[in-house]
């Protein structure tokens, strides 16, 4: 194949993924409702959150200074719009069979001319873009009933961060985007309890140390536990990149690295047998 040839077909898959990126924008603004209602929900869940925060000393009925209450917002404020960047890039790959079923349209998707990594990188660009919205949107609106002092984040790791654990999650996502492929009645149900359970094992409102040693042994398999940790090192504590690299940016380029490509390829073998099995004519 000549450099001319292998351009051309480069440029073709990028064009290729981009369709995918803006038809998933496209359903988004046909189902414009459900998206108000989920940003909704979202808003109110880190607002509720956040005010826990503010009432600790009337629920602890122990006196606490404006500073330790500030940190405390902050702390939980990192958990609430992480974890909701987390889990729209999570629930947007996850769902991408679910959503295809619902359109009618899955069958014509896997018969297109692309490769499922132009398929699948198309729907990862979409989540990290629609997520990144997402929850700018939800800061936007908390910042109005918050003082939010970021005198001491270092910006630069946490942007590393948030870039290389998406990565992961992506891998993880793909994981979970097998379920609805090989479980047409139950899978999207089940994609949900994976997240359920990597909420309550990452410290997303509370620190590992208070789960059970178990419990602990497992968060260090979770992407979204280096995250969550990382991004309040940097931005609490103000660490930058060389701190945290070993720690928290090496472990989740790690993962990345393993979930990813394996993640891409039990995909593919999950497809193969659901065309084998005529899974994907079955919608329920």
């Amino acid at each position: 194949m000549t450099v001319g040839s292998m351009g051309r077909s480069a440029l073709r898959e990028t064009r290729a993924s981009y369709a995918f990126v803006e038809r998933n924008f496209n359903l988004v603004k046909r189902y414009w409702g459900w998206e108000v209602v989920f940003l909704l929900y979202s808003m109110v869940n880190a607002l509720s959150i956040t005010f826990i925060a503010k009432a600790s000393s009337e629920i602890t009925g122990v006196s606490m200074s404006t500073a330790t209450i500030s940190g405390f917002i902050l702390y939980l404020l990192v958990g609430a719009l992480v974890w909701n960047y987390l889990a729209v890039v999570f629930d947007a790959i996850s769902e991408t069979i679910t959503w295809e079923r619902w359109e009618g349209t899955i069958e014509y998707t896997f018969m297109a001319p692309v490769s499922r990594l132009t398929h699948l990188l198309g729907t990862t660009v979409f989540a990290v873009v629609y997520g990144v919205l997402h929850t700018t949107l939800i800061l936007a609106v908390v910042s109005f009933f918050f003082h939010i002092s970021l005198a001491h984040a270092s910006f630069t790791a946490a942007i590393a961060l948030l870039m290389i654990g998406s990565l992961s999650f992506v891998g993880m996502g793909i994981f979970a985007a097998i379920l609805p492929l090989l479980f047409p009645e139950r899978g999207a149900q089940m994609t949900n309890i994976i997240k359920a359970l990597i909420l309550l094992i990452s410290g997303v409102y509370f620190p590992i140390s208070v789960l059970p040693r178990w419990m602990q042994l497992i968060s260090q398999a979770s992407p979204a536990y280096y995250v969550l940790a990382g991004m309040r090192a940097a931005i609490i504590d103000g660490r930058g990149v060389p701190a945290l690299f070993v720690g928290f940016l090496l472990p989740l380029i790690g993962i990345g690295l393993i979930t990813i490509p394996l993640g891409l390829w039990v995909f593919v073998t999950a497809e193969r047998h659901a065309k084998r099995t005529g899974k994907l004519k079955r919608n329920g």
